[in-house]
């Protein structure tokens, strides 16, 4: 999978292997090294003081993560046309292992470690239908319709298992810059907390759809290949989840009767509790499951019950560098795919390809949304339905980031060459034009649907019962048949596991036994909002 390897190995005229050009001496290559990690800091450093200038200036139609992608095309296509391009590519290529093995694991265990529990969990029926449910549907609409489109003859034509890799791949959104207009102009936070979760929940989920059907086309299509996708997919999601959940446990019963919390051992205590996340993903990849569900159920459970049986100083520090960590790594991300997008070798020559999945991922994004609230809808009172222009502003907020592009790269390696490359040309098509259009777009959109500066946030029903207010059912009112009595039955079924969790895993796993509804993980994004509101 490794790209130097495909560079290195290209074919001359004449047939056989190019040898492998002379090594450099080590002064020179100690030169190059230098001169990459310098461009590197540079545009990492104008990319957080031109964020900082925009936002300071609530230019929404530049947001951050555009801008740093806008930084890294414009650095890679000036790389591009010069003479250094080869050097270049030498020391700053996306590679695939990098990014999911250094750049996303914090991202991720961020995510889940700074979920705010009471608004997560009042509409964690709905985050789960909409990132599941809600990603699968999308992920075989878009693959559906990509290979009917090929059968037609409207665009390029791919295998359907390919066809359905692609699905997946770019039903992984990536909703970093519309989340953070979110916060500035004070959105709804049933809508934030909808929009976050199901980001955070669907990229677990579009991955382990890609690998699904990736092993399912390694192997030999028989009779038996919708019966496998569905085992081989439990047994990615359901593993992971469960490894990741494991450690998350162990971490709190380590951190509750180790006695780390006094003040000789602190840094010790620090140390222990940023290697757990790091384990967890290790495990799973290691397993062959997925790194990314496991990190993120590790970072819900360790904020939850660890982070708890942590000191005050330890728990200010490991809030505070994840944080930290995490922007470095989203910021980065954005330069690093921007440069790569640049000095990638592209195939332009399917447009057709281009325009149609474009087409097919705003109807399957559509078909999405809609259908999952609809189901949402019918099993929730009507005071907590989610309004249509809730509904309207999740279909805008999908757009695509370093998830979908990764993935695509991964593709190159995977599947013929023709194939592999009108994939990551399209999917690069497809970021580009989220990232800037929609992501410049976002402050209009939300003032058009008149969900800026909402009230309608009902704080008071997250108070109590660890953030979740069951909904009420009228005895009286029609059932409305079968599957809605289940989705019923489903949201009780989420209220029995708040109240499990509040008389029995807390005590367990916790050194105390009152509800900390401390939202500390929310802190520095709150504590940067107000700075920019002086």
């Amino acid at each position: 999978m490794a790209l130097e390897l495909s560079l290195a190995l290209a074919a001359p005229p004449g047939g056989g292997l190019l040898a492998p050009p002379p090594p450099a001496p080590p002064g020179k290559e100690q030169q190059v090294a230098g001169v990459g990690i310098l461009l590197q800091i540079s545009m990492l450093v104008l990319s957080f003081v031109l964020g900082h200038v925009l936002r300071r200036h609530r230019f929404y139609y530049l947001p951050e993560a555009s801008a740093s992608l806008l930084i890294g095309l414009v650095v890679g296509g000036l790389a591009n046309i010069s003479n250094t391009e080869t050097n270049t590519r030498t020391w700053f290529n996306f590679h695939e292992e990098f990014f999911f093995l250094f750049l996303l694991p914090p991202i991720i265990f961020q995510s889940g470690f700074s979920l705010s529990p009471k608004p997560f969990f009042a509409n964690f029926g709905a985050i789960v239908t909409f990132a599941i449910l809600g990603t699968f549907i999308a992920s075989i609409v878009t693959g559906m319709l990509v290979y009917l489109g090929g059968l037609t003859f409207l665009m390029y034509k791919l295998p359907l298992v390919e066809c359905l890799m692609f699905g997946a791949l770019i039903s992984a959104t990536d909703p970093v810059t519309v989340l953070s207009i979110f916060q500035e102009l004070g959105s709804d936070v049933n809508l934030y907390a909808l929009v976050f979760g199901e980001s955070v929940l669907n990229d677990a989920m579009a991955i382990s759809l890609y690998r699904t059907m990736s092993s399912v086309r390694s192997n030999a299509a028989g009779s038996e290949s919708i019966f496998m996708m569905v085992l081989q997919f439990l047994e990615i999601f359901v593993g992971s989840m469960s490894s990741g959940v494991g450690v998350g446990f162990i971490s709190a019963l380590l951190f509750k009767y180790a006695g780390l919390d006094i003040d000789n051992l602190q840094n010790l205590e620090c140390c222990l509790f940023v290697l757990f996340p790091y384990f967890s993903y290790m495990l799973a990849e290691g397993l062959g499951l997925s790194g990314i569900v496991s990190i993120l159920f590790t970072g819900m459970v360790m904020k939850h019950y660890t982070y708890s049986n942590l000191s005050d100083n330890s728990q200010r520090f490991v809030s505070a560098f994840f944080h930290l960590l995490s922007s470095l790594a989203e910021t980065f991300v954005f330069i690093y795919m921007g440069f790569d997008i640049a000095m990638e070798e592209h195939s332009w020559s399917h447009v057709g390809f281009i325009l149609f999945s474009i087409i097919f991922i705003i109807v399957a994004r559509a078909a999405n949304v809609f259908s999952c609230a609809y189901l949402v809808n019918i099993s929730r009172p009507e005071h907590r339905r989610i309004p249509l222009k809730h509904q309207k502003a999740l279909c805008f907020s999908g757009l695509r980031g370093a998830m979908a592009f990764a993935l695509a790269l991964q593709s190159v390696h995977e599947l013929p060459e023709g194939h592999g490359k009108a994939i990551l040309t399209t999917t690069t098509a497809i970021v580009v034009l989220t990232v800037l259009l929609i992501g410049g777009s976002t402050g209009t959109m939300l003032e058009a649907l008149d969900v800026v500066g909402d009230e309608n946030t009902s704080i008071e029903n997250y108070e109590d019962n660890s953030g979740y207010i069951p909904p009420t059912y009228e005895e009286g009112t029609s059932s409305g048949g079968g599957l809605r009595m289940k989705l019923k039955e489903f949201h009780k079924s989420t209220t029995s596991f708040t109240a499990l969790d509040k008389n029995y895993l807390t005590p367990f796993f916790t050194s105390q036994t009152d509800d900390d509804t401390d939202d500390f993980g929310d802190q520095p994004q709150n504590l940067r909002r107000g700075f920019y509101d002086q």
